[in-house]
């Protein structure tokens, strides 16, 4: 059964999908900060670049709750934050495929499923960007 959303429910749905985009992304980088020691011991993430990627998590989460501010969220915005996150989800695998960041088998399987959680969530950015037109 395929539902039909009017463009308000599909606004309403584009905000709820950026919103918990921006929670997610948001404790993954609260997470990746804190506890950069732990995790490195767990996932083979060196605690540096766990800080920065935690920095940036933090930032990138704070930008998508913005764009999800307004009653009309951005399309030029939406669409660059939906891009950023399939951008993500490649560059994860890459990370993975090719040893870039030496991670661990836990850090693998972590992240090949972190990148599939970002690639839902720009498969569904772009789905309610185009219904909310």
């Amino acid at each position: 059964m395929t539902a039909i959303l009017s463009t308000t429910d599909a606004r309403t749905a584009l905000k709820l999908v950026l919103r918990l985009d921006a929670v997610v992304t948001g404790v993954n980088g609260a997470a990746y900060l804190a506890l950069a020691g732990p995790l490195s011991d767990l996932l083979g993430l060196p605690a540096g670049p766990g800080r920065a990627i935690g920095a940036f998590l933090l930032l990138y989460a704070a930008a998508v709750w913005a764009v999800s501010v307004p009653a009309r969220p951005n399309r030029w915005a939406v669409t660059a934050l939906a891009e950023g996150n399939a951008v993500w989800a490649v560059l994860s695998v890459v990370a993975v495929v090719t040893g870039w960041l030496s991670l661990n088998t836990v850090g693998s399987v972590w992240a090949v499923m972190q990148a599939g959680v970002v690639a839902a969530f720009a498969a569904a950015q772009f789905i309610m960007l185009r219904r909310s037109r």
